[in-house]
């Protein structure tokens, strides 16, 4: 039997993860609540590792959800993962977070021309355009960050999902989505130096400062 990987999936709503031993096997689960991964994300972790019967030391490496998407569920998922692989010595397999949406897409659509575009702000989405046929994706628009109302302009007959058309819609992968894109396509970034590993946040993350009135 494959050793199992461990999947986490935190860039957006879903607070989610996957024990996954093949397509076959796997144990997944996840919390949809709004602000929820910080306080979650280990209960899930923990539930999917003890529903599956293994120890933690039977894990071979954890695929993470590197983004782009939330930065503060991005940055929970990335330590989480960092964390146990320190712990566990084991190394991360960095998901790129559209692409595992587009093979999820792509396990129930076929010969189909699809767009991904999730909300960063009232001006700004990410956003990816892909071809998905045989239950496997190209990109034909590579990931970038586009105008809001550069999205008007669309093909009508083009499928389209995330935040950007719908605050309810399809906008981030199930936990067993970012184990498979591993799995397929993982074994080239897959990586111990966990030190030097980041999300992909494509934006440039701004804090703020509130200035004060003298």
């Amino acid at each position: 039997m494959n050793k199992p990987l461990l999947a986490i999936e935190t860039s957006d709503k879903i607070c989610g993860a996957c024990i996954y031993f093949d397509e076959e096997k796997y144990f997944s689960s996840k919390v949809i609540a709004k602000h929820s991964h910080s306080e979650m994300l280990f209960e899930v972790i923990e539930s999917v590792i003890n529903n599956s019967g293994i120890d933690k030391t039977d894990i071979d490496s954890i695929a993470v959800s590197e983004g782009p998407g939330s930065f503060t569920g991005l940055r929970i998922g990335m330590s989480a993962a960092k964390g146990l692989a320190f712990g566990l010595s084991i190394p991360i397999v960095p998901v790129p977070t559209f692409e595992a949406l587009a093979m999820q897409l792509a396990s129930i659509y076929d010969d189909e021309e699809i767009v991904i575009a999730n909300k960063i702000n009232t001006e700004e989405v990410y956003f990816a355009k892909f071809h998905i046929k045989m239950n496997s994706f190209i990109f034909t628009e590579e990931l970038k960050i586009l105008q809001n109302s550069e999205l008007k302009f669309l093909d009508k007959s083009i499928k389209k999902f995330g935040s950007a058309f719908n605050q309810n819609a399809l906008n981030s992968p199930e936990p067993e989505f970012i184990a498979k894109w591993a799995v397929s396509f993982g074994e080239n970034v897959k990586t111990n130096d966990i030190d030097n590993l980041e999300p992909h946040y494509l934006k440039n993350f701004i804090v703020k400062e509130k200035k004060n009135d003298k």
